[in-house]
């Protein structure tokens, strides 16, 4: 049923606090995104986590406030997160390649043909495309979504089957769980209206920018173009196995409609 997947993973999910990477999540996730590819399934990975990697490995106390300082922080993370992902993916057999990305890229119909194109050939080499905000000379992700619009603009220009976003949540919840105890997990949305969306907080973690709500709005541009999307928690990267067997899962967002 799902034959492309797009995964969206966030800075909360593979870094730990103090900003350096969470090689363990990285490895499992990576194990599992290996394996997927071993079955046949295409896989596409769209990584936060730059500026976050920048921060820890400039020795910086916090993430800076400034754009310019968060983009220099970038710049120098982008470096290390691509050289891990590249050397673990090597250990499985596999070969990544780094896209890097802005909105005006996309929104121009010859250069959003150009990834297209890129995507499409990657994929039919068998390499894992790792897609990233171009943070040094963009800041629209930067300032506002932590790569979630970026992975639903992703899913769609690669006609994409499951959008999945591994993040520090279970997934959509009826009440806020960091407040209330007895929170309860909701499983699937048939429909993306606004009482779901005032179910989502608009805060994220301190490392990074995204919250839920910016996810439930990528979740709405994908479903509307007839990508089913899944909310899970990124600390278990073998829920990527459940989620494909329609297993309940985090939170399931249904396509709205069938893809011409």
């Amino acid at each position: 049923m799902y034959q492309r997947i797009v995964v969206k993973v966030g800075t909360s999910t593979l870094t730990h606090e103090n900003g350096k990477l969470n090689l363990k999540v990285i490895e499992q996730l990576v194990r599992v995104l290996c394996d997927l590819k071993n079955a046949g399934k295409e896989i596409i990975l769209v990584t936060s986590g730059a500026i976050g990697v920048g921060v820890g490995r400039l020795g910086l106390k916090e993430k800076p406030a400034d754009i310019p300082s968060k983009q220099a922080a970038a710049a120098v993370g982008q470096c290390e997160l691509m050289a891990i992902y590249d050397r673990i993916f090597l250990e499985y057999g596999h070969i990544v390649a780094q896209v890097l990305l802005n909105r005006d890229a996309i929104e121009d119909a010859a250069r959003k043909q150009n990834i297209v194109n890129t995507i499409e050939r990657l994929l039919d080499m068998g390499a894992v495309p790792i897609v990233n905000e171009n943070d040094t000379v963009s800041t629209e992700e930067i300032e506002f979504g932590d790569n979630d619009s970026l992975s639903a603009a992703v899913a769609k220009l690669a006609n994409a089957d499951l959008l999945v976003f591994l993040t520090d949540m279970p997934g959509l919840y009826d009440s806020d769980p960091r407040q209330n105890p007895d929170a309860a997990l909701i499983s699937c949305v048939e429909v993306i209206d606004e009482q779901i969306k005032a179910l989502a907080s608009s805060g994220g973690s301190g490392r990074g920018t995204g919250g839920m709500i910016t996810k439930i709005n990528a979740a709405e541009t994908a479903t509307e173009n007839g990508i089913e999307t899944v909310i899970t928690h990124g600390k278990h990267p073998k829920n990527l196995y459940a989620i494909l067997e329609g297993k309940p899962v985090g939170t399931r967002f249904y396509a709205k409609k069938e893809r011409t």
